[in-house]
């Protein structure tokens, strides 16, 4: 398998795992595959495969002590700017999972902040935050209603 078919399955991979988060966040099913650490183990051994691919002498060297302009150089490579890529993806959904069971255990409201994270994880995160100090502040019982309606979702889809 090629860089670029790697890199092209991990953008493809993260998708769905996006999509449920966003469009069906109190399906049962959407819980039970972010509940799961898989889709993090198979991208961070995607990375690792394509990390240790990717030093070479040259390269360690230039990392040991990080320069802008050997970063620079490093991710010109086409399997540096797959690891560096590939990284990205997979914090962002990390971030992105952890927003969402956030929003889970609050009630505040994720959709935004899950989709800049998508895009761009930390403006996500920082939109997460801000969000959830604002619901915190200014809607209490807003919050505190919508927790309860997403603990009772849970306890009528369990049956418990």
């Amino acid at each position: 398998m090629t860089i670029s078919q790697l890199f092209n399955i991990a953008n493809l991979f993260v998708l769905p795992f996006w999509a449920l988060m966003i469009l069906l966040p109190n399906w049962k099913v959407t819980r039970q595959i972010m509940s799961s650490y898989l889709p993090f183990v198979l991208l961070a051994g995607t990375y690792l495969y394509l990390f240790i691919n990717s030093i070479t002498p040259e390269n360690a060297q230039a990392l040991s002590n990080p320069q802008l302009t050997d970063i620079a150089r490093f991710f010109a490579d086409e399997t540096a700017a797959a690891t560096g890529w590939i990284h990205f993806l997979v914090m962002d959904l990390f971030v992105g999972r952890w927003i969402y069971w956030e929003g889970q255990k609050t009630g505040v409201w994720t959709i935004h902040s899950l989709a800049l994270s998508l895009f761009a994880g930390p403006l996500g995160l920082l939109s997460h935050i801000l969000t959830d100090w604002i619901t915190k502040t200014f809607f209490p019982k807003f919050q505190q209603n919508e927790t309860a309606t997403v603990a009772e979702q849970e306890i009528s889809s369990t049956g418990r």
